[in-house]
């Protein structure tokens, strides 16, 4: 199982709430300055309706006689009406003198300048209103006189058009919004993308290709890369000096011990005194455990190994272990141990033909080593379904009640193995291996059953099977 990496936080997400929260900053940036901006040109609007009506009142002031008439034109204050239902009030004064209007209308103060027109926001009849006033000197006789006009009207038009506005401007903001966070999201997906897309042109090679990484990236990434490769190429190095270790250190340490194992047992023959035979035998027996334990550590480590760099070829289990129990033979007859099987033809299946035979004869050599003497070993081939079993089934007594699940482990024997030349890891092999190929070992007792009457009853054994799948 791999460990757990600490991290530091996404860089996609990391991204996308910085574009995400620079959105919605700008959004309502935007939905203020359109909000203003709309309500600014709505009240020009107005104040210009209104000081054109104004106008309109002040040009149809005249002097007759002396006297100043105000004939107000129905223009005046229709254009009003017309943009919205509103009230209107209007007040026309000669000095402090109202001509025509509304008296309670209120005066502005100061009064305005000629020409220039004055805007009030201003409480009137439980209204909001907005008034213009227009100041305008004329002259009676000898005399001047100022003339002061007001138009007024009530708000809620205008407050309903500046509902309206700030709902545009809402639903503006919100969209930009939507848009600005969409095309983060784009963004972000975009500049992670390079990363991602490296990660799997690494992720799918091969255990075998330690190829230096060519894949054109975005000039950030460059000195990742270039650090990815230094690794692989190392990686290379170490992984060849592995190799050579291995090759070297099955010659360097089996062939000693070989030629000592033959010196030994020759000066076996020689000697007659029965404590030094007996010192030479246990000096043999130490030999083979160090030649045994030495050579499977080796295959360990050649499984170990292979297992990085699975191979996938064809493989046909039945013939492989039909050459297998051809080569264990004469072995197991030194043992007086029959060698039965049951092996029909059956599909091939895709694995490593060298780690899959390292396995099966790991599985048969310990079932010969732990069999006792004039005893069968049958060993049977079946498809169940979508796998391929291999069971190997021996009269060896079986395994403890409850010492199966640790007998997998390296270097861990079970508690009958005692006086048995072994290293503890044979079935160690054997379950990395089909592990490999996406199988499993299952280890069973095999109970005593009794045969025909011409055969001998078949005693009480371990039943260690190998399920392949053949997809």
């Amino acid at each position: 199982m791999s460990q757990t990496l600490p991290t530091s936080g996404s860089i996609r997400r990391r991204l996308t709430l910085q574009l995400v929260g620079s959105a919605a900053f700008l959004a309502s940036l935007l939905f203020f300055i359109v909000l203003v901006f709309t309500r600014d040109v709505s009240q020009q609007t107005h104040d210009s309706i209104l000081r054109a009506s104004a106008t309109s009142i002040m040009d149809s002031v005249s002097v007759r006689s002396g006297d100043v008439t105000v004939d107000i034109p129905y223009s005046a204050l229709s254009m009003l009406g017309n943009v919205s239902n509103d009230r209107v009030f209007y007040r026309v004064a000669q000095d402090q003198v109202l001509l025509t209007g509304y008296a309670d209308l209120p005066r502005p103060d100061p009064l305005p300048r000629q020409g220039t027109p004055q805007f009030e926001t201003l409480p009137y009849k439980g209204d909001s209103i907005r008034m213009v006033t227009l100041a305008r000197r004329v002259s009676l006789g000898e005399q001047a006189s100022d003339l002061i006009i007001s138009v007024a009207q009530t708000r809620e038009g205008q407050s309903e058009q500046l509902a309206q506005l700030t709902r545009n401007a809402l639903q503006l903001g919100f969209g930009f919004f939507v848009i600005a966070a969409l095309l983060a999201i784009w963004t972000a997906q975009s500049s992670v993308r390079p990363l991602a897309e490296l990660t799997d042109a690494v992720s799918l090679r091969g255990p075998k290709d330690l190829r230096p990484v060519r894949r054109p990236v975005p000039s950030e990434m460059i000195p990742l890369v270039q650090s990815l490769n230094r690794f692989i190429d190392r990686l290379r190095i170490s992984l060849s000096r592995s190799e050579d270790f291995i090759a070297e250190a099955a010659h360097r340490v089996r062939t000693p011990l070989a030629t000592v194992r033959t010196q030994a047992e020759i000066t076996l023959r020689r000697v007659d005194r029965a404590e030094n035979r007996a010192s030479l035998r246990e000096m043999i027996r130490a030999i083979d455990e160090s030649s045994r334990a030495a050579g499977q550590l080796l295959d360990h480590a050649m499984v170990t190994f292979r297992t990085d760099s699975l191979l996938r070829e064809e493989v046909d289990l039945g013939a492989l272990s039909r050459d297998l129990l051809k080569r264990l033979r004469p072995i197991a007859e030194l043992k007086d141990i029959a060698l039965h099987s049951d092996l029909p033809q059956t599909p091939s299946l895709l694995g490593d033909p060298i780690l899959i035979q390292n396995a099966v004869r790991n599985l048969l050599d310990n079932a010969i080593k732990y069999a006792p003497s004039e005893s069968d070993i049958q060993v049977s081939l079946r498809k169940e379904g979508t796998e391929l079993r291999l069971s190997i089934i021996d009269e060896a007594g079986g395994f403890p009640s409850g010492d199966t699940g640790a007998l997998t482990a390296r270097f861990a024997r079970g508690s009958n193995a005692a006086g048995t030349i072994g290293s503890g890891l044979g079935l160690t092999i054997a379950r990395e291996v089909v592990e490999a190929h996406g199988g499993q070992l299952t280890i069973a007792t095999s109970k005593a059953v009794d045969g025909p009457p011409a055969a001998s009853p078949r005693r009480e054994g371990s039943c260690v099977s190998l399920c392949f799948p053949l997809s």
